[in-house]
C-alpha cells in the first residue's frame, strides 16, 4: 500500500526536517514512527538522515543552516513538489509573481531543486528527480499522507498554484471557512488549502503524516517532549491533530481512511 516507484509533475513528492538538534530530532520521530535510520554524507561535515519504514525511504531529518537561525527562522518540515524541470518551474513561479531564494542546483546525483517563497508568503520546494523520486512510501502510518496551505488569501493561492502546476482546485461546499481541495493534472489527491489561523501566524505548508491510532501517538509524542498544538478532533472522514515537535517543529497527523 501506498509505494510509489515515481510521481506524476505536480505532485508533492518529499518532505525533510530542517532542525538545530539532529540528533535529539532523530530520537524523537524514531519513537514515534518506529523509523529506522540511515545517515547519509552530506559534504562539509554534514549529514543528512534519511528515515525508512521497511527499508523504504518516507522522509529526511538534516540539520537547519546557520544563516535560517541567525535569521530566527523556526525548525521546520519542507514539503517538495515534483516536477519535469526544476529550471523551468522556477522561471514560471517568478513570472507568476513568487519569490526564488535559492536558484535550481544539483542535489549530487539524486536531482534538481530550488526553493520558492510564493506571492503569500509560504515557501516550498521543487524537485527535479533524477536517483531520488522523493519517498518510496507514501499514505501509510508514518508516512507522508496530506499536504495544507494556511494562506492569508485562499483564491489568490489556488490560482498561482493552478497556473504554476496545473493542479485541480475546487472549494469545498458547506464549510465555515474557505478550504480548497487540490488535485494533480492527473486527478489525484494532492493536498488543501485553507485560511491561516490564527491572526499573525506565518503563511506555511503543513506537513501530514498518516497514524494508525491518533490518540496513542498524540500521547507517545507528548511522552517524547512534544507538544499538542490542536485537537486531536474530527474532521468527518477521519482525525487530525497538529503537534509540535521538542526542538519546535510543526507537523500534523491524520487518521483515516488513505489512498493507496
Amino acid at each position: 500500500m501506498g509505494e510509489r516507484t515515481q510521481y506524476t509533475p505536480g505532485t508533492f513528492c518529499w518532505t525533510d526536517l530542517t532542525t538545530p538538534d539532529q540528533d535529539a530530532s532523530k530520537r524523537f520521530y524514531t519513537g514515534l514512527f518506529d523509523w529506522e535510520v540511515e545517515d547519509l554524507p552530506a559534504g562539509d561535515g554534514v549529514t543528512y538522515s534519511m528515515m525508512r519504514i521497511d527499508g523504504q525511504s518516507v522522509a529526511a531529518i538534516a540539520p537547519q543552516p546557520q544563516q535560517q537561525r541567525d535569521a530566527g527562522v523556526p525548525p521546520l518540515w519542507n514539503s517538495y513538489v515534483s516536477v519535469e524541470s526544476a529550471d523551468e518551474v522556477l522561471k514560471r513561479a517568478r513570472d507568476l509573481g513568487a519569490t526564488v531564494h535559492a536558484d535550481a542546483f544539483d542535489v549530487f546525483e539524486a536531482g534538481r531543486m530550488g526553493v520558492v517563497q510564493d506571492p503569500q508568503g509560504a515557501f516550498f520546494e521543487v524537485w527535479e528527480p533524477r536517483q531520488h523520486i522523493g519517498a518510496a512510501l507514501v499514505n501509510r502510518h508514518g508516512a507522508l499522507s496530506w499536504n495544507e496551505l494556511a494562506s492569508p488569501d485562499v483564491h489568490a493561492s489556488a490560482r498561482f498554484y493552478r497556473d504554476l502546476f496545473d493542479w485541480q482546485v475546487e472549494e469545498m461546499e458547506g464549510m465555515p471557512m474557505p478550504y480548497m481541495t487540490v488535485q494533480t493534472s492527473a486527478g489525484r489527491g494532492n493536498g488543501g488549502i485553507r485560511q491561516l489561523m490564527p491572526p499573525g501566524t506565518p503563511p506555511h505548508w503543513l506537513v501530514y503524516f498518516g497514524t494508525e491510532d491518533m490518540e496513542s501517538s498524540v500521547a507517545r509524542s507528548q511522552e517524547l517532549g512534544g507538544q499538542a498544538m490542536m485537537g486531536p478532533m474530527d474532521i468527518g472522514v477521519g482525525q487530525i491533530a497538529v503537534l509540535q515537535d521538542p526542538q519546535g517543529a510543526t507537523f500534523a497527523l491524520f487518521a483515516g481512511h488513505l489512498d493507496d
